[in-house]
């Protein structure tokens, strides 16, 4: 309760401010998103579960503030603080952050954006427009829950656009300050005077996009450190991803795919692939049917995984649309990989196959 008087506060004279200032603004903005799932062969006696997911239905849910200010010459200042929430109870997500999603406060001009403090990874902005189902419950985060988390604390970045071609980088000096076994938390502050490498994140990103469609390519490397989990318990260890991806718009329809390569030293299978392939189309401006494909391959190992996953949408409004989404992962191997991406607590035995439906509602505001 007092983190929350806290933000009100802050929203309450932020506001003001903008309203003393014409060329000053700042905007409150959020998202709802929530539903029941069901879940099969959960575990090793196979049950199923039925539940309200607290992490993301088609998206997550979260609520923010944005700014800026005209400082003149074309010079901007800008911040964000979003914070994610989950629906289902109401409690913090992000590993309990107040504002665990982003919190940065930058300068953008006719040269592009700089940006200090907690904030999405270029990784993130590679995967925004070719993956159709993106942070949908079923999706590309049930084969690999850091593409929805690719943020990092204490991170400066640059992100410039000229022309039809974008530049731009992340480093963090200590990425992950929160200390939850999870991706909202890997344990791992960095700022360590006694060992410069530790818990440093890097990524890099040249896209280009003509208007009607785009191509990228990415990268981004995580530092280990002590303490920190996912195997990455030095600083010598690192967890890199390369992404190739494109998406286009042909007519009523939008295409995309690509490939994510992973080199996992905290891994005892650190090498693997990720392709992806899917498609959105407009039936009517109310209704939407999105599709996609994903395989995952471990380098060297009988460990293997396909999904395939769909989504309908109704849209009543630009703000309130219903949603069913279903999808398949078919384990191989010793891959306990669970089709559900939206909570915890639904993997399945080793090798085995899932299935997961969901029915709910999203509401931008």
């Amino acid at each position: 309760m007092k983190q929350l008087a806290v933000a009100m506060t802050l929203c309450a004279s932020m506001a003001g401010a903008g309203f003393a200032h014409a060329q000053s603004s700042v905007t409150v903005y959020g998202v709802l998103d929530t539903g029941v799932e069901l879940v099969t062969n959960v575990g090793a006696s196979k049950d199923s579960v039925v539940r309200m997911p607290g992490l993301s239905g088609t998206v997550p849910s979260r609520w923010g503030l944005r700014g800026t200010e005209d400082l003149g010459g074309g010079l901007k200042s800008q911040f964000v603080l979003e914070s994610g929430f989950a629906p289902d109870s109401g409690v913090s997500n992000q590993g309990g952050r107040l504002f665990g999603r982003q919190a940065w406060v930058g300068l953008s001009g006719k040269w592009g954006q700089v940006a200090f403090g907690r904030q999405y990874t270029m990784l993130f902005w590679s995967m925004l427009e070719p993956d159709m189902l993106g942070p949908n419950t079923f999706g590309s985060s049930s084969l690999d829950s850091y593409l929805p988390s690719a943020r990092a604390d204490n991170a400066v970045s640059y992100k410039g656009k000229f022309g039809g071609f974008t530049i731009g980088g992340t480093y963090s000096l200590g990425r992950d300050t929160v200390n939850a076994n999870s991706p909202s938390g890997t344990n791992c502050a960095g700022e360590n005077p006694a060992d410069h490498r530790a818990c440093r994140e890097w990524s890099a990103l040249l896209m280009y996009e003509s208007g009607t469609w785009g191509v990228s390519a990415v990268y981004d490397s995580l530092r280990g450190g002590p303490g920190a989990f996912g195997g990455l318990s030095n600083s010598g260890l690192k967890d890199d991803r390369l992404g190739l991806n494109g998406y286009a718009n042909i007519g009523k329809a939008k295409v995309g795919g690509g490939l994510l390569r992973r080199d996992n030293d905290g891994s005892t299978t650190p090498r693997s692939d990720m392709w992806f392939l899917g498609m959105s189309y407009a039936f009517t401006p109310a209704f939407t049917v999105d599709a996609e494909a994903y395989y995952l391959r471990f380098h060297n190992s009988p460990n293997k995984a396909w999904l395939y996953a769909a989504r309908t949408t109704y849209a009543f409004s630009k703000r309130t649309s219903l949603y069913a989404t279903a999808g398949f992962l078919d384990n191989r191997g010793n891959l306990a990989l669970s089709i559900s991406s939206g909570a915890a607590g639904a993997v399945p035995a080793p090798g085995n196959n899932q299935i997961g439906a969901m029915i709910g509602m999203k509401h931008i505001f």
